[in-house]
């Protein structure tokens, strides 16, 4: 036995729930009565699981790892990695570790968690089978996939809140996923028959292949390419060849060691403890997912950390008890909000549903309320999910508006002030509005602020939108960070990359952020790269920053092929180029339309053939649209007084020369001109970023205008300009922006957003109050002098080439999964998932 005066805690576990345990408890213990020791199998400390995906790209598992997980300076904590616990002799209050060490205790902890469950499916063991719950699972099937080969199947089994989350990184490791759920629809715990149909047409629409309600009967391995290793037999009798299989049905608590040593456990598993997390033994606890309170297990990391809280509470002679779990769930995959909280299936006796379902925008709410519809009880949200973190702390109390006004866009917007402050705001670590406003009030001034001060935001992240409300209430300025990873706003990072010279973005995280980046901060820096310079957005590290549509310069369509829009200034085009036009679209068996803004779009193209199309265009003398980029698009015009017999200016010329100077300028969002030759505006001006309209003594210059969920009229910004100083506006104009937009901020909302508006723009742009016209002229003359076609310099760099191959491993085979329906008058995509039978590769 140790000594009297310090004991000695055992924790078998190292996960989020186990760390989260040992820092309650050094934080509370300040007399300093307990020495731990924590017992890992696994090689790293403790790390983020719940971000599990974020792992993915980076490929750093320094980024996951949870603060604080390696106990440095602490000499009453012991942490043992790669070393977990064999057996447990309770009379001798000992712990046998998987090295032969017999370690004694005066507590144990036992948080092993839980464990994947593999059905008993015929072929399971497989060496191409996996599951999704360790760092090693995804270095496995990280392997495994970059073996497969780009577009490759991979199946996931189990369409729940990890199934989603697995395929979706099946996806970003760039195989074509497969969900195959037992149950009638996605996610059956978390939402209802209507939200699972809207979520399964969204993630369909993304590229997800979803099987519901079938099983999966047996695997067998082929022989075949590392693309096609397992041939996967479905209950309906269908089959999937993939190069690999994630089994994601679900987990089980890990209890072997508590049966083992004869603590009692739940019929359905779970090692038994009473609501202060005691076992069957009063020396030992059990915590988070292997934990059966009352006979209960709860899967989130929320109830295990306030299991964690409690033991140490109840160590320290404290009386704390569970006091019942919030299984709220809110997540983000593939770009689709997805949200459960609450009683979301209306199980409560005598409960009403209102339910708003808008099939044309892809969203489902649903708020379940008492039989007086006075009080909320719970709700789903899918494919919107902006009000969950106003409506998730409001369950069980009144509700402060008609439950449609709080779901219907034209409704009631909830505010933080609409709370109490006893509301829970941070599910995760239990923490009250009040004592965030409390933060608040002594100095927190910023997130970053609010987490150190309270743990709220710590976890999941899903309270990040109703701190940043709390903030805002409070009066206290919000921070402009671009993400996690910078503190900086996007407009501070394009300065430093102007000064300082750095052109990769390792090298600005390195030296100005943190970790390792993510989907906001990567194509944001790689477009504040390609704006301070002419290299190709496909050299070097900036390749792998780009979104699908920039790395394969086109935009993706539905069924995973793209399509090609050649440059056509002012909608000029010649009698060859046309003629160029229509037998590329004859050749490649392509679906041609008339774009809005003057141009001829191809569509279905298949990613090896945009090479040769790209080829055919530019030695007919055109080069890329651009239709791809967040960058100018198009310059629309009437035909202007060359040929109309009101035009006052050539609005075709002006509308040429301007999308020559301007054409590849990559900015926070896309860009759009158009020049009209007279008052008319036949060219619909004022409803672009920039708009020149032809007058008797020039141009006026319009600037702020677009189209969109939001349309806004462009305001005037100066008159009567001649070609020279209009030109030298929208140069200033357009750089300004650039530099001092936030990221995907269009120019209508960075105008408004702007202290004195239009009239600052002005005093900027055409007075140079700033002092920085010159500046600005030579960044664009910089921009315009260093200008080439991205399809060209693709098709003169033969590394750059060889990334348009559906296959890597077999570059001259194309994707067999890729059809079209041409039964009707227009040729149309099947969407990816419709087919019940998936071919040998994929996209």
């Amino acid at each position: 036995m140790t000594s009297t005066a310090i004991r000695t805690a055992v924790v078998v576990g190292h996960g989020m729930v186990g760390h989260r345990f040992v820092e309650a408890l050094r934080a509370r213990d300040t007399e300093g009565t307990w020495r731990v020791i924590v017992l890992s199998e696994e090689a790293l400390p403790a790390y983020d699981r719940v971000g599990l995906s974020s792992y993915i790209g980076s490929w750093d598992t320094a980024a996951l790892a949870l603060p604080g997980n390696e106990y440095a300076g602490d000499d009453l904590v012991e942490l043992r990695l790669g070393q977990g616990a064999a057996a447990v002799d309770r009379d001798a209050r000992t712990v046998t570790t998987t090295t032969g060490e017999v370690l004694a205790y005066d507590a144990l902890v036992l948080a092993t968690g839980s464990y994947p469950f593999v059905p008993p499916v015929p072929g399971h063991e497989n060496a191409e089978c996996f599951v999704y719950r360790t760092l090693d699972d995804l270095d496995g099937i990280r392997a495994a996939a970059e073996a497969a080969g780009p577009g490759a199947h991979g199946v996931v089994v189990g369409g729940g809140l990890l199934g989603l989350e697995a395929a979706n990184a099946l996806r970003m490791l760039g195989m074509t996923p497969h969900v195959v759920e037992y149950n009638q629809r996605l996610m059956p715990a978390q939402v209802d028959e209507g939200g699972g149909a809207v979520l399964e047409r969204l993630v369909s629409d993304l590229g997800l292949h979803v099987h519901t309600g079938v099983g999966t009967s047996s695997i067998e391995a082929t022989g075949d390419t590392p693309a096609n290793r397992l041939k996967i037999t479905l209950s309906d009798e269908s089959v999937i060849e993939a190069g690999l299989l994630v089994f994601s049905a679900g987990v089980r608590p890990r209890d072997q060691i508590a049966r083992d040593a004869g603590l009692e456990v739940g019929p359905r598993g779970g090692i038994v403890t009473d609501l202060g997390l005691q076992t069957s033994d009063p020396h030992i606890w059990a915590i988070g997912e292997c934990a059966a309170v009352e006979g209960v297990c709860y899967g989130l990391v929320a109830p295990g950390y306030t299991t964690a809280e409690i033991v140490a509470d109840r160590l320290l002679g404290g009386g704390g008890e569970f006091p019942g779990a919030d299984l709220s769930t809110k997540l983000k995959l593939l770009g689709v909000d997805v949200a459960s909280f609450g009683d979301a299936h209306g199980s409560t006796e005598g409960a009403l549903s209102v339910v708003l379902h808008d099939a044309a925008k892809g969203t489902y709410a649903k708020l379940v309320v008492s039989d007086d519809a006075k009080t909320l009880l719970g709700g789903i949200l899918v494919g919107d999910a902006s009000q969950y973190a106003a409506l998730r702390p409001l369950v069980g109390r009144p509700l402060p508006a008609e439950p449609a006004a709080l779901i219907s866009p034209a409704g009631a917007e909830l505010g933080a002030d609409a709370l109490p402050d006893d509301a829970q705001i941070c599910s995760c670590n239990n923490i009250s509005k009040g004592a965030i406003c409390g933060a608040i009030a002594d100095g927190a001034c910023d997130i970053p602020g609010i987490k150190s001060c309270t743990s709220a935001g710590t976890s999941c992240g899903g309270c990040v939108p109703m701190l940043k409300k709390l903030l805002e209430q409070s009066g206290v300025a919000m921070s402009k960070a671009l993400c996690e990873h910078f503190e900086q706003s996007r407009a501070e990072l394009f300065q430093i990359v102007q000064v300082t010279g750095i052109r990769t973005f390792s090298g600005l995280i390195a030296k100005h952020g943190r970790g390792s980046g993510c989907d906001i901060c990567k194509p944001t820096v790689a477009s504040i790269l390609a704006s301070t310079s002419s290299e190709h957005i496909l050299d070097g590290e900036q390749a792998a920053l780009q979104d699908t549509n920039d790395h394969f310069l086109a935009n993706l369509q539905k069924n995973g092929t793209y399509s090609v829009v050649p440059r056509m200034p002012g909608g000029e085009v010649t009698a060859e180029q046309l003629i160029t036009i229509g037998e590329v679209a004859k050749e490649f068996d392509l679906y041609v339309k008339v774009t809005g803004g003057q141009r001829i779009d191809l569509f279905g193209a298949r990613v090896e053939q945009l090479p040769l199309i790209w080829q055919r265009l530019v030695d007919a003398g055109m080069e890329s649209g651009h239709a791809y980029g967040k960058s100018l698009r198009t310059v629309k015009s009437c035909v202007g007084s060359t040929w109309c017999r009101y035009g006052q200016q050539d609005s075709v010329g002006m509308a040429v020369l301007l999308e020559k100077r301007y054409r590849g300028l990559r900015s926070p969002h896309k860009l759009k001109l158009a020049v009209s030759g007279c008052a008319r505006e036949c060219a619909e001006a004022r409803g672009k970023d920039v708009g020149v309209i032809a007058t008797e003594n020039g141009w006026n210059l319009y600037v702020g205008g677009n189209g969109g969920l939001t349309p806004k009229h462009a305001v005037l910004l100066a008159g009567d300009l001649d070609d020279a100083t209009l030109i030298s506006y929208i140069d200033r104009y357009l750089m300004f922006y650039v530099r001092t937009a936030d990221r995907l901020q269009r120019t209508a909302p960075w105008q408004e957003s702007l202290e004195g508006g239009i009239d600052y723009v002005r005093s900027v742009v055409c007075e140079d109050s700033l002092g920085i016209a010159e500046e600005l002229e030579l960044a664009m003359a910089k921009h315009v002098d260093g200008y080439r076609d991205e399809w060209a310099a693709v098709l003169d760099d033969p590394e750059k080439l060889s990334r348009f191959v559906s296959f890597v491993n077999a570059p001259e085979e194309s994707d067999p999964t890729i059809s079209f329906d041409d039964s009707g008058e227009r040729k149309v995509p099947v969407l990816l998932g419709m087919p019940a039978v998936a071919a040998t590769a994929g996209k």
